[in-house]
């Protein structure tokens, strides 16, 4: 086992971090070592999208993420995304419309969504549900998390108007 030592800019901060072994996954550095734990671990295996956090503003799921792969590139977690006091769109959206009901999952289809949401473009119902495909959530809240989405997506369009 030979230590490396890994610089990373997470949420617009920089992080210096040691793993003990090369392909440690970008999640466990995330929780573990900088205590970010809205990113979620859930399958570990890149299937249920929990995981999923922005890498130079693409969701990518970081239990699949060696740190290595993102060493100089932009992370960015549920936790940079907004304030207790100003929420992201997205998030404010989530609440509004009660889109989640165990919460475990949301993280993961936030980030999902902001990639979707900041793209630009109208993210139509099937764009919204193709996206977020290869998130999985078992409370069955689809309905209002596709309808958050949406109006988020519309309020930004306003926002751009005004």
């Amino acid at each position: 086992m030979v230590s490396t030592k890994h610089i990373l800019r997470v949420n617009d901060k920089r992080y210096e971090v040691v793993v003990d072994y090369e392909d440690t996954p970008l999640l466990y550095v995330l929780r573990n070592d900088l205590g970010l734990k809205g990113t979620r671990f859930g399958c570990g295996q890149g299937n249920c999208g929990a995981c999923a956090v922005l890498i130079d503003g693409r969701a990518q799921r970081s239990c699949e993420l060696p740190v290595w792969s993102v060493e100089g590139k932009s992370i960015m977690t549920i936790e940079g995304l907004g304030a207790n006091d100003q929420l992201h769109p997205l998030q404010q959206a989530f609440v509004d419309f009660q889109a989640g009901q165990c919460g475990y999952c949301l993280s993961g289809i936030i980030m999902t969504a902001v990639e979707l949401v900041e793209a630009g473009g109208e993210p139509s119902r099937p764009k919204i549900v193709e996206a977020l495909e290869r998130n999985l959530c078992r409370c069955g809240a689809h309905a209002r998390i596709i309808g958050a989405i949406e109006a988020a997506w519309r309020k930004r369009k306003e926002g751009r108007r005004g």
